[in-house]
């Protein structure tokens, strides 16, 4: 029984978490979108991590689409 329980809530953090992505491009988007002033290196960094976070989403790879995620929101100050 414990470890149905076990089971059950890894499955629903998992599911949490890759539902997060979304919401993480989202954010970035939104930032983007105000057009930042960032320097043309760091403005092609966030723009490669924000692609590279969504294949990897959609390749159910979510620990690496929120690693990049995080690091893009990380440069954009949010």
């Amino acid at each position: 029984m414990r470890a149905c329980i076990l089971v059950a809530g890894l499955l629903m953090a998992g599911t949490a978490w890759a539902s997060n992505c979304p919401n993480e491009m989202k954010q970035i988007d939104a930032k983007l979108a105000t057009k930042p002033a960032l320097a043309k290196d760091v403005s092609d960094k966030v723009t490669k991590l924000r692609e590279s976070g969504e294949a990897h989403h959609k390749a159910g790879n979510h620990d690496a689409s929120m690693k990049d995620l995080t690091e893009a929101k990380k440069l954009l100050g949010i």
